[in-house]
């Protein structure tokens, strides 16, 4: 949450405006305000110089071409499942292009500043919800499901959830 320290004056107590109407202009305002400290963030323009760095990148090209094309052949070969002769095959080479096309350096930076500000967003994202409450729930890009629906535990009270 260290990205999100930066932001204490957009937390808002409740208790201050109990009871007031909301007033979406001012939420909005204040939302665009936001928007406009975070795109001016250090972790933004690393994304956008690394973004455009990987666009005009003529190695990134030839093997995001490659890949794309091993993409749609592995695609023709999943529709008949494991059982397609050429399966484990389009499979492997599909696999190894992505590595390779991974392991270029405008890539792998790339793809760490994209990370960075996802990680920002988030920090924000939780500031935001827990200025409402400490039980509001904040979506999270991880892989990995922890939510009612994936057999973690939640708290959406249902009474069926791990």
């Amino acid at each position: 949450m260290a990205n999100a320290e930066r932001l204490p004056e957009y937390a808002v107590s409740v208790t201050d405006h109990v009871g007031e109407p909301l007033d979406m202009a001012a939420v909005l305002l204040r939302a665009y305000e936001l928007g406009d400290l975070i795109n001016s963030s250090a972790e933004v323009a690393e994304y956008l110089y690394w973004k455009s760095v990987v666009e005009r990148d003529e190695e990134v090209r030839r093997q995001s071409a490659e890949f794309a094309r091993l993409k749609e052949k592995f695609a023709d070969c999943e529709r008949f499942g494991r059982f397609h002769p050429d399966y484990h095959e389009a499979k492997d080479a599909l696999k190894a292009a992505e590595r390779a096309l991974d392991a270029l350096e405008p890539v792998r930076r790339f793809k760490q500043a994209e990370k960075a500000v996802d990680e920002l967003l988030y920090d924000v994202a939780v500031l935001l919800a827990r200025a409402v409450s400490d039980s509001v729930k904040v979506p999270g890009n991880d892989k990995i499901g922890l939510g009612c629906g994936s057999g973690g535990s939640c708290s959406c009270g249902s009474g069926g959830c791990g």
